[in-house]
């Protein structure tokens, strides 16, 4: 992994997540890792219970 990349926290998962290209406009904005924990943001915090 390289390093001197700005990392976060998946607010979803928790798993940390690094920089990407594409987010180089909104990096202050961007909460969640991949496509599919934005889609399960609301499934998560609805307090639903996983299998």
């Amino acid at each position: 992994m390289p390093s001197g990349l700005p990392s976060k926290i998946c607010e979803v998962c928790g798993l940390p997540f690094n920089w990407r290209k594409k987010w180089k406009k909104n990096w202050d904005e961007v909460k969640y890792c991949s496509e599919r924990c934005r889609k399960n943001k609301k499934s998560i915090s609805s307090g639903s219970p996983r299998i």
